[in-house]
């Protein structure tokens, strides 16, 4: 078993690498594909690759796994749609950036002491300097970010409930399944494009493994271990890594302000690192 209990920090490091590597392959698709079928496709290919890994159709289903499995995997290809098409509009890190305010929102409720408020205050602020500095994106994209993070909160919350009941990767893989028929709408009409280009159909399924194999993989063993708070508050780590992922890929450079955006959210980190109440 994962030993999720030793350093979820690092964990977290690893899947947002992971993630935010697919995500700059998704942006990089975006001038052949529309943000809509990009998402369906990642979030299809992810679903097809844990179900047929897990064989996820032996294992015995309840009227109510499905429910909770089906609300998880809504919550995560609407979250992935919505930060695809904030991603279409604005820089990267920026994206993610406005997108952790769910997650803040989710910590929030878990706050007990004065340490782990102060952490919290610092995540904050150090997002919303992120979320503030870019003048070039529309207000549009703020708009897909924050139901984004709408939606992330949404999906740490029935995360949660799926790991504990002992769905964990079975529930990942049929939720997604059932969210990729939730999105189907948006992005069904790219389905000519994608399978006319082998290549493009490659590339889009790697991001789907890259993106939401991987780290959403790795959340689903973290959330067992966990609380609820904690798993929402490491989630700073995400903007943090989005922004250097987006520096070598895609070179967008940070700015100073976004610098200290950055050095705030990592001290947060650091702060809350032995806070016993975020920890089961």
């Amino acid at each position: 078993m994962l030993k999720t209990k030793r350093a979820p920090e690092t964990l977290f490091v690893l899947g947002g690498i992971s993630q935010y590597l697919g995500a700059a392959i998704a942006i990089g698709l975006f001038d052949q594909m529309s943000p809509g079928g990009v998402a369906l496709f990642r979030v299809l290919a992810a679903a097809l690759i844990l179900i047929g890994f897990k064989r996820s159709w032996r294992r015995s289903w309840t009227k109510q796994n499905f429910l909770w499995a089906g609300a998880f995997g809504a919550a995560l290809a609407l979250m992935n749609l919505f930060i695809y098409l904030a991603m279409d509009r604005l820089p990267l890190g920026n994206a993610v950036a406005i997108e952790f305010l769910g997650p803040i929102a989710v910590a929030a409720i878990g706050t007990r002491t004065l340490r782990s408020a102060i952490a919290l205050f610092l995540a904050a602020l150090g997002v919303l300097v992120l979320a503030g500095v870019q003048g070039d994106g529309t207000i549009l994209g703020v708009i897909f970010a924050l139901l984004a993070g709408t939606m992330w909160a949404a999906y740490i919350v029935l995360g949660h409930r799926v790991a504990k009941d002992g769905l964990a990767v079975d529930g990942l893989g049929v939720g997604m399944l059932i969210g990729a028929v939730v999105i189907c709408p948006v992005g069904l009409s790219q389905a000519n494009i994608a399978f006319s280009d082998l290549k493009l159909l490659a590339l889009a399924a790697g991001a789907g493994v890259l993106s939401n194999v991987i780290p959403y993989g790795i959340d689903q063993f973290v959330m067992r271990s966990i609380t609820r708070a904690r798993f929402a508050f490491l989630q700073a780590l995400l903007p943090v890594t989005a922004s250097v992922v987006g520096f070598l890929s895609l070179s967008q450079s940070p700015s100073w302000l976004e610098t200290l955006g950055i050095t705030s959210v990592i001290l947060a980190i650091v702060i809350s690192g032995s806070e016993r109440e975020f920890r089961s």
